[in-house]
C-alpha cells in the first residue's frame, strides 16, 4: 500500500516536473530563440530565395512597410484570412533578414479611426465585410528616406505564387527609385513623331513610358552605354555590323535585352525595289550572327501555325462569308505559358501573328526557358503560301501536325562566347591594326528572345473607344503585359530575376470539389426545369389576362378567371418546389462540408486518442 501510494506521488510530482519544464522551454523559445525558423512546408512557402536576402542584405538605407491588415473582420473570409497569415509571416521573414534595415509595421485600420483615413488617401483598395459596412484592409505601403512610396493595393490570392516576387520588387524599388532607362532600336515605326501626328507611337511604346524612361537609340550608334537598363530590339532586320557589334558586346558585359524578330513582320511596310519589282522586299528579321553565337536560330522562311490555338476570322466561300480558323495568327492562353516566371506566370491571353520558331541548333551550354510555346497540335508552314494564299481554308487543308510543341519566346541564361571573335570590325585598314582594350569574348547574358514583331502591334491587342472626345486604347489582350513584365524582371538586378513562382499556400480538396460540383449539377438541372415551366406558367397567365380583357361574356370571363386561378397557384406551387430545391442544394453542400471538417477535427484526433488508449492498454497487461 505504501509502495502504491509513493508510485502514485512520484508519478505525480514527475508530471508536474514535466509541466513546468515544458513551459520553461516554451518561455525561453519565444524569447532567446525568434530567430531561428524551421520550414516544413511542402514547397518551402516561407523559406526566402537567395535573390531576395542579397537584396535584403545590401540595403544601405532603412526602408518601411505598414502592412495594412484588417485580421479581425477577416473571419468571415476564411480563404482570405489565412492568406493573410502568409503574408504576415512573410513579412515577418522579410524583417528578419534584413539586420534592421527593415522596419515592419502590421496596423489593423479600425472603422472611422486615423489609421483608416490613411489608408484610404494612400489608395489601398477594400472589401466589404458586413453589413454594418465594415471594410477589409489587405494591402502594404513601402517609404524609404526620401518619401517616396511604393504600394501593393490589396494582395490578391491569384498572385500568391508571386507574393514573394511583388514584395521584393516593391522593396527594390523604393532602395533603387531612379526610373529605368529602356532604349530601343527598331526598324518598324513603333515610336512616333512628335511633329508629325499622323505617326503616333505605337500604344505599346505609351504603356513602357508610363514605368520607364524610354530613348530611341536610332540606328546610327556604335556604343551602347551600359547604363541602360534594358535593350529593347525590334525588327533588326538590316543593322550594321558596327551597331551588332556593339549589342553583341553589350549583352557579354552584363546588359539586359528582349529581342523581338520575325520570319515575316505584317507591319513592315517595305516596298519593293523599282528596279527588281517582281523580287519581295526583306520583311524578316532573324539576327543570325547573335543566334548562332548562342546555338540558336529561327526557321527560316517557315510561319507557325496550331490548329488549337488559331484565331477565328471571316473569310469568304462560295456560300457566302464564313468564320474559320486561321492558323498563322494565333490566340494563345493559360496552357501555352510558363507559370514558373514572371514574365508569363499572370497571363491569360496573347495574341501573335506569323510567327517564327525559336530552335535550338547547338548545345553551348545554355540555359534555355521557354517561356511561351504551341500545343503539340501544330507544324512550320511555308511563307510563301502565307503570303499568297488569301484563302484560309487552302492553309488549313495544307495543315499536318508535327506532334510537338514549337517555341515561341523564350529566356537565354548562361555564359556566352562572342559573335565577332576578331574583335571590332572596321572598315579602315590602318584601324584594323588597333585592338578594342574593352573587347570582352565571354560574358553571362540574360536576354529574353520572342519570334514575332506583330505581337506589339495595336490592332493585335488593343480596341480604341472613344470617351467623351478622346480616343482611349482598351486592351483585349495581355501583349502589353507580357512586355512590361518582361522589361521590368529585365531591368531590377541579378538577384530580383532569379526569382521564381512558388507554390500556393491554399491546397483545395480537389476531391470534394469534384462531389460538390456533382451534386450542384444533379439540382441546377432539376432548378432548370422549374424556371421553364414558370416562365411558361406566367406567359399563359399574361396570354389569359389579354384575353380575358377583349371578352365581353359575363360567362366566358368567369371561366378565364377561373383559369388564370388555376394557373396562378401553379406558379406558387413551382416557385415553392424551386426554393425547396434552391435550400436543398444549399444544405447538401453544407452537409458535405460537415462531414470534412468532422473527418479533419474530430475523427482524425479521435483514431489517434483511441489508438494511443489501446498501446497504453496493450503495454500495461503486458507488464502484469
Amino acid at each position: 500500500m505504501k509502495h502504491s501510494i509513493k508510485n502514485r506521488l512520484l508519478s505525480g510530482t514527475g508530471l508536474i516536473l514535466a509541466t513546468c519544464l515544458f513551459v520553461g522551454v516554451v518561455i525561453l523559445a519565444n524569447t532567446a530563440l525568434t530567430t531561428w525558423r524551421i520550414d516544413l512546408t511542402e514547397n518551402k512557402l516561407f523559406t526566402l530565395s537567395d535573390g531576395t536576402i542579397n537584396i535584403l542584405k545590401n540595403l544601405e538605407e532603412p526602408v518601411q512597410l505598414d502592412f495594412y491588415y484588417s485580421q479581425k473582420a477577416m473571419v468571415e473570409f476564411p480563404l482570405l484570412a489565412n492568406y493573410g497569415t502568409r503574408v504576415r509571416d512573410m513579412l515577418e521573414e522579410y524583417a528578419a533578414h534584413a539586420d534592421g534595415k527593415l522596419i515592419l509595421n502590421i496596423i489593423e485600420p479600425e472603422t472611422f479611426s486615423e489609421a483608416e483615413d490613411q489608408a484610404v488617401a494612400i489608395g489601398l483598395r477594400t472589401v466589404s465585410a458586413n453589413a454594418a459596412g465594415d471594410r477589409v484592409y489587405f494591402g502594404l505601403v513601402g517609404t524609404n528616406s526620401t518619401d517616396d512610396e511604393k504600394v501593393i493595393p490589396f494582395f490578391q490570392t491569384n498572385r500568391e505564387s508571386a507574393l514573394e516576387y511583388d514584395i521584393t520588387k516593391l522593396i527594390y524599388n523604393l532602395a533603387y527609385p531612379d526610373k529605368r532607362v529602356i532604349s530601343v532600336i527598331s526598324q518598324l515605326p513603333i515610336i512616333g513623331n512628335e511633329n508629325d501626328v499622323s505617326s503616333p507611337s505605337w500604344t505599346i511604346i505609351n504603356a513602357l513610358s508610363e514605368f520607364f524612361e524610354v530613348r530611341d537609340l536610332g540606328l546610327n550608334v556604335t556604343e551602347i552605354d551600359d547604363k541602360i537598363d534594358v535593350l529593347m530590339l525590334v525588327h533588326p532586320k538590316e543593322l550594321k555590323i558596327q551597331l551588332r557589334y556593339a549589342i553583341d558586346q553589350y549583352l557579354l558585359r552584363g546588359g539586359k535585352a528582349i529581342m523581338f524578330l520575325d520570319p515575316l513582320a505584317e507591319q513592315d511596310r517595305t516596298q519593293p525595289n523599282q528596279d527588281t519589282p517582281n523580287v519581295l522586299p526583306k520583311l524578316d528579321s532573324y539576327l543570325p550572327d547573335l543566334l548562332s553565337a548562342w546555338g540558336l536560330n529561327i526557321a527560316k522562311e517557315k510561319i507557325v501555325g496550331d490548329v488549337k490555338a488559331a484565331m477565328r476570322v471571316q473569310a469568304n466561300s462560295p456560300r457566302g462569308p464564313q468564320e474559320i480558323d486561321y492558323l498563322p495568327w494565333l490566340r494563345l492562353t493559360e496552357d501555352n505559358f510558363n507559370s514558373d516566371d514572371f514574365s508569363t506566370s499572370e497571363l491569360n491571353l496573347v495574341h501573335m501573328g506569323t510567327v517564327g520558331s525559336i530552335e535550338l541548333a547547338e548545345d553551348k551550354g545554355l540555359t534555355i526557358t521557354p517561356l511561351i510555346e504551341t500545343s503539340t497540335e501544330s507544324t512550320k508552314l511555308e511563307r510563301d503560301l502565307i503570303l499568297f494564299q488569301r484563302d484560309p481554308s487552302v492553309i488549313l487543308q495544307n495543315f499536318a501536325s508535327e506532334n510537338k510543341k514549337q517555341l515561341l519566346a523564350a529566356r537565354i541564361e548562361g555564359n556566352a562566347t562572342t559573335s565577332f571573335p576578331d574583335g571590332k570590325p572596321t572598315s579602315d585598314e590602318e584601324e584594323k591594326q588597333e585592338t578594342d582594350a574593352n573587347f570582352v569574348k565571354q560574358g553571362d547574358i540574360n536576354v529574353i528572345v520572342v519570334s514575332d514583331t506583330d505581337i506589339l502591334a495595336d490592332h493585335f491587342w488593343v480596341r480604341t473607344q472613344n470617351m467623351f472626345g478622346v480616343d482611349v486604347p482598351q486592351p483585349i489582350a495581355n501583349n502589353g503585359d507580357f512586355v512590361i513584365n518582361s522589361i521590368e524582371n529585365l531591368s531590377g538586378n541579378t538577384d530580383l530575376i532569379s526569382l521564381r513562382g512558388r507554390g500556393k499556400y491554399a491546397r483545395p480538396f480537389k476531391k470534394v470539389e469534384s462531389i460538390r460540383k456533382q451534386a450542384e449539377a444533379q439540382f441546377r438541372e432539376r432548378e432548370k426545369e422549374l424556371q421553364a415551366n414558370l416562365e411558361e406558367t406566367e406567359q399563359k397567365i399574361q396570354q389569359l389576362q389579354q384575353e380575358q380583357g377583349t371578352e365581353s361574356s359575363f360567362l366566358l370571363n368567369n371561366k378565364l378567371t377561373e383559369e388564370i386561378e388555376k394557373f396562378r397557384q401553379e406558379r406558387l406551387a413551382t416557385r415553392k418546389e424551386l426554393r425547396s430545391v434552391q435550400h436543398e442544394l444549399k444544405k447538401n453542400i453544407e452537409k458535405l462540408g460537415a462531414q470534412i471538417r468532422f473527418i479533419n477535427i474530430g475523427l482524425i484526433p479521435l483514431l489517434i486518442t483511441l489508438l494511443a488508449l489501446i498501446i497504453g492498454i496493450y503495454r500495461s497487461n503486458k507488464r502484469t
